[in-house]
Parts: C-alpha cells; sequence; structure tokens
C-alpha cells in the first residue's frame, strides 16, 4: 500500500462560516465578530483558491467540487471526515457528530471522482451508527499509516472505539487507541481529531507527544512509529494550537514528496523542526488564516485522498 498519492479531492465553500454545532466540542473555533459572515466566506475563498493553486503548482492533482447553498453545510471545505477513497477501490462513509455535517455526504461527489478517472467497487457504510450516537469522522478521527497498515484514534466523543475497531477489522489495520487532550481555561479536554496532534509521512512522523496524558500510552504510541520505521519529530502543545499537527505528504511532479500545511504551522515550527522536516521532503505552506480561525481546522483536514485505482 501507498502511504501518498498525488489525487486529492477539496470541497470549494460557498457559505462557509463558524459551525456552532461543532464549535461545542472543536475548542479551535472561534467567532469573528467584526466580520459579516458573506465577508467570511468571501476571505475563505480566496484562500481556499490560493492554496489549490499553490498545490497545483508542484503538479499536485486537486479535484475542486463546489459546494453547494442548500443544504446549510458551513463545514463542507473539510471532506476528509466523511470519506475516504483506498487502493482497494473502496470508498468509506463516516458517521458525523454534527448533524448539519452529515449533509456534506453527497453521491454526485462520487461520480466527480469516476469521471475523472477512477475506479469504485465498494461503498463502505458506517453511518448508520449516528442514529445510535456513535462517530468516527474519518481521517480526521483515524491517522493511516497505510503502508504498514497501521491506525491511530485519539478517542473523543468524535471517534468511537467500538467503531473504530470495526474499521480497522474490516481494513485489516492494526489500531492504535488512545486518549489525547488540550487545556481550554485550565481543564484538560479531549482534542476533537487526531489530525490535529499527528501526521504520519512514508519515513518520518509529527506529533504531539504532550497530549497524549496517559505516560504508558504517550510511550506505546511513540514505539510504535519509532518501530514502524519512522524518525518522530515531536512538537508543542502551542504549536498545535498553531495547526502544526493539521499536516498531510502528498506526490507532486514526477512522484516528488511535499508536506503540506498552512503559514501558521509553518511559522510555529522551529529551526530545527524544519530542518528535520526538508531532510525527507519539501514544505508547501498557504495562508489559511480565516479558515483556522472559524473552522478550527486546517491544511490536512481540507485534503480528502484519492487512493482509488485507475479506470481500465
Amino acid at each position: 500500500m501507498n502511504q501518498t498519492t498525488n489525487t486529492i479531492l477539496m470541497i470549494r465553500p460557498v457559505a462557509f462560516r463558524m459551525n456552532e454545532q461543532t464549535a461545542v466540542n472543536n475548542y479551535y473555533q472561534k467567532v469573528l465578530d467584526d466580520l459579516l459572515p458573506a465577508t467570511v466566506n468571501a476571505k475563505a475563498q480566496v484562500e481556499f483558491d490560493a492554496y489549490v493553486e499553490k498545490l497545483r503548482a508542484v503538479g499536485i492533482q486537486v479535484i475542486v467540487v463546489d459546494d453547494t447553498v442548500n443544504p446549510d453545510t458551513p463545514d463542507s471545505i473539510f471532506p476528509n471526515n466523511w470519506v475516504s477513497f483506498h487502493e482497494t477501490g473502496d470508498v468509506v462513509l463516516y458517521p458525523m457528530f454534527a448533524e448539519n455535517r452529515r449533509l456534506e455526504r453527497r453521491e454526485d461527489i462520487l461520480d466527480i471522482i469516476e469521471d475523472n478517472g477512477f475506479e469504485i467497487n465498494e461503498i463502505m457504510d458506517y453511518t448508520e451508527a449516528e442514529e445510535d450516537g456513535y462517530y468516527l469522522e474519518g481521517t480526521g478521527s483515524i491517522v493511516l499509516d497505510r503502508a504498514n497498515q497501521i491506525a491511530y484514534c485519539a478517542l473523543s466523543p468524535r471517534a468511537d472505539e467500538e467503531l473504530f475497531i470495526e474499521f480497522c477489522e474490516d481494513f485489516e489495520y492494526d489500531p492504535v487507541i488512545f486518549e489525547a487532550f488540550q487545556t481550554v481555561n485550565g481543564e484538560r479536554k479531549h482534542i476533537y481529531h487526531t489530525n490535529v496532534i499527528m501526521c504520519v509521512a512514508e519515513t518520518f512522523a509529527v506529533i504531539c507527544a504532550d497530549c497524549i496524558d496517559d505516560k504508558a500510552e504517550r510511550k506505546m504510541v511513540l514505539s510504535k512509529l519509532k518501530e514502524s520505521g519512522k524518525e518522530v519529530i515531536v512538537i508543542s502543545e502551542e504549536q498545535v494550537n498553531n495547526f502544526a499537527g493539521n499536516m498531510l505528504q502528498v506526490r507532486g511532479t514526477n512522484d516528488e514528496r511535499f508536506l503540506i500545511m498552512s503559514n501558521a504551522a509553518y511559522e510555529s515550527l522551529t529551526p530545527s523542526q524544519i530542518e528535520k522536516i526538508e531532510k525527507h521532503c519539501k514544505i508547501v505552506h498557504a495562508s489559511l488564516d480565516i479558515i483556522e480561525a472559524c473552522g478550527g481546522g486546517s491544511a490536512r483536514c481540507m485534503m480528502a485522498e484519492v487512493f482509488l485505482p485507475k479506470a481500465e
């Protein structure tokens, strides 16, 4: 299995704003009182377009699909939470915590993927779990080491343990389960998505070990990363607050590898961390300030990787 792909799906927003339904457990979201909703969306579109341009400039294939005004889906810019695409030709649909995020799942997006020359064999649908109040938000909740068939998951209101184990059994992944926390008003609260604190690339991993409060769990996760041959690059909780954990490695022209992140993430890194990353691959970073502030997600959340086989 490949760890990286050169094709990603991105959804261009039409009514992006702070989603009140996700703010209950995404502590990175902020209300920008001084900006009108239309202004927030317009600024998000500018950031989105510039980001896509940067990705395409290095040879990454970006399939851009426009969001629709109805239904109201303020978080549609983060498609990696509702869908994942696998080399087996499987597409996975995931159960979402926020009711208005469930509306992001669109069949026509799968048709567009096929129109771009990819083959879909089977759709694995876990969304029924929503009816029972269980959630697993795609590659937000699950960080995949596809090459080594290892799946990492920080349990939270949006990442149910039993559902995660079911996913791992269905796709033959070795589950690595732990809890991750951040300090909110002096209290330790669960981090809503695993991909906020860790990124697994081909030969290295970026992780905030300090977010894993349980020492035994922390040791277990770090050991697993090292055993699978990754150089572990540790970031701080302050860097996580700047979305430095929310990165993704992708392939560009001539299969060159790039680590994608936001400007805020890049600017929070130390020269030594940048040097460590650049030993493995080049860095591409884009300004995502409005998207990060209102959406509470960053560069990685905006990309759904397409690993599907090409149609004959």
